[in-house]
C-alpha cells in the first residue's frame, strides 16, 4: 500500500519501510510509525549494543599509490576511494577505451574480429610497448585487439584507431565523445596509446567505470583481458597483470606504466555472485601495484557482498499524474537494481521520495524521484525511479478537471 504523508506543495515524501526476504521480487511495505509505536512483549533494558563477530569491518588499508577506487561491479557502487576523481596521466590503461571503442563497432556491425588492418609506417614507428607489426602487412582485428590488450602494443592500438577513424587525432576525437557518452568528467585523451601528453589524462573512478561497461555490455568480449600471454610474429609475449597468476579470482583487465604516471593496473576479479574493480594508479613498481590492488580485492571480498534487491521492471510505487491520459503512471526501475552491502546484519529499509507535481506527458524512463536503501540509520545506495510506462496528455476536459482537482487539494 502507498502511505500519503502531508500534502507538500512541491514534494511528497513517502517513508516505506522494506522488508527483504529471500525472495528479492516481493516487498512488503509498512509505515515506519507504526514500528516505532509497536509494543516489545517482555522488554528489559540493555546496557549497550552487543559486538558481533560476524558483523565487525576493521578500517580500510592504506595504499602505496596516489589514487585508487574500489568498485562494486553489478551495482557501480564505490566501496573505498582514495583521490578517486583527480586527474592524472593513464599511461596504457588508455588502451581499455581503445579496445572499448573496437568492441563497441563490432556490436555496432561496422567492425568484424576477421576484418584486415593495413600497417601504416606511423603505426610502425611508434615507440613504447610493441606487438611487432610488420609495415605495410595486414593483421586480423582480433590479432589486434590481443595485441593492444595482453601485449599493450602502441603499435597495435595506432593501427587499430587508424582502420577505425583514418587517424589517430580522429580516433581520438571518438575516444572523448564516447568517454563523454560514459559520463567520465576527469577525461580527456589526446591519443590512443597512452603516451605522455599534458592534455591526456583521466581519473581512477573514471576507468573503473569504463572498466564496468567492458565487462557488462560486451561480455562475449571479456574473455580477452585473462589470457596470459598472445604470440605474434614469432615474439611471445606475457600479459603484465601479475594477478592473472596469482589469484584465481582475476581475469583482467589492464596494466600501465610510463615515468609520469607511475605503475598502474585496472583488475577485476569475481567471487561467488560479487564481481569487483580495482583501479589503483601511480605505485612505484610493477611488483606493488599488483600488491596494492591486491588488498583492495581482497578487503572487498571479504568485507562486502552485493546483493539484487528488484528485478528488472519492479513498481515501487503508482505516482499521480496531472492532466493525463490516465491518472497514474508505474514507477520503479526498468533493469535490475544491485546493491553493494557491508559484511553484517540488520533489518533493509527503503526511504521512498517522488514528485507529487508530475504532470503529463511523462516519457518512460523519465525521473520521479529516487530510493534510498537503509539499514539502521545508514543510508547503503540511492537510485533514481522512472516511470515505467509513457503517459500522454489528455483532453481538454480531463485537463480543466484535474486543474480544478488540484487547486482544491492543494488547500488541504
Amino acid at each position: 500500500m502507498i502511505l500519503h504523508a502531508s500534502p507538500v506543495r512541491r514534494w511528497r515524501r513517502l517513508t516505506l519501510v522494506a522488508l527483504f526476504g529471500a525472495s528479492t521480487s516481493t516487498v512488503l511495505f509498512v509505515a515506519t510509525s507504526a514500528i516505532a509505536q509497536a509494543p516489545t512483549p517482555d522488554a528489559q533494558p540493555t546496557a549497550g549494543p552487543t559486538l558481533n563477530p560476524l558483523n565487525m569491518v576493521p578500517a580500510p588499508p592504506s595504499l602505496a599509490a596516489t589514487s585508487w577506487v574500489l568498485m562494486d561491479a553489478k551495482s557501480g557502487d564505490i566501496i573505498l576511494e582514495q583521490n578517486a576523481h583527480q586527474r592524472l596521466p593513464p599511461a596504457s590503461l588508455t588502451k581499455l577505451m581503445t579496445a572499448y571503442i573496437a568492441e563497441y563497432e563490432i556490436e555496432a556491425g561496422r567492425l568484424n574480429e576477421s576484418d584486415m588492418a593495413r600497417v601504416s609506417e606511423n603505426a610502425w614507428r611508434t615507440g613504447g610497448s610493441r606487438m611487432f607489426l610488420n609495415v605495410n602487412t595486414n593483421v586480423s582485428i582480433g590479432d589486434l585487439m590481443r595485441g593492444i590488450v595482453v601485449q599493450s602494443g602502441n603499435d597495435a592500438s595506432v593501427a587499430m584507431a587508424e582502420h577505425i577513424a583514418g587517424s589517430e587525432d580522429a580516433f581520438a576525437q571518438l575516444m572523448n565523445q564516447h568517454a563523454q557518452m560514459l559520463g567520465m568528467k576527469n577525461t580527456h585523451f589526446m591519443n590512443a596509446t597512452g603516451l605522455p601528453h599534458d592534455e591526456h589524462y583521466t581519473s581512477a573512478y573514471d576507468l573503473a567505470d569504463l572498466s564496468r561497461h567492458i565487462i557488462l555490455d560486451f561480455p562475449e568480449h571479456y574473455s580477452l583481458y585473462e589470457e596470459r600471454e598472445f604470440t605474434y610474429n614469432g615474439i611471445r609475449q606475457p600479459n603484465r597483470n601479475l594477478l592473472l597468476w596469482r589469484d584465481g579470482r582475476v581475469d583482467g583487465l589492464k596494466t600501465g606504466h610510463t615515468e609520469a604516471a607511475g605503475y598502474c593496473l585496472a583488475a577485476s576479479a569475481v567471487d561467488g555472485d560479487t564481481r569487483l574493480i580495482a583501479v589503483v594508479m601511480g605505485t612505484n613498481s610493477e611488483e606493488a601495484r599488483a600488491q596494492e590492488t591486491m588488498k583492495l580485492l581482497s578487503y572487498g571480498f571479504r568485507y562486502y557482498h552485493t546483493q539484487r534487491l528488484f528485478d528488472a521492471g519492479h513498481v515501487v510505487s503508482n505516482a499521480r499524474v496531472w492532466g493525463g491520459s490516465q491518472n497514474n503512471v508505474p514507477v520503479g526501475f526498468p533493469d535490475e537494481v544491485y546493491v553493494t552491502l557491508p559484511q553484517g546484519d540488520g533489518e533493509l529499509t527503503q526511504r521512498v521520495e517522488l514528485s507529487s507535481d508530475i504532470e503529463a506527458p511523462v516519457a518512460a524512463g523519465q525521473e520521479l524521484g529516487t530510493l534510498t536503501v537503509m539499514r539502521g540509520d545508514d543510508e547503503i545506495a540511492t537510485r533514481p525511479l522512472v516511470a515505467l510506462e509513457a503517459v500522454e496528455e489528455g483532453g481538454f476536459i480531463k485537463q480543466a478537471w484535474d486543474k480544478l482537482v488540484r487547486f482544491v487539494t492543494s488547500f488541504f
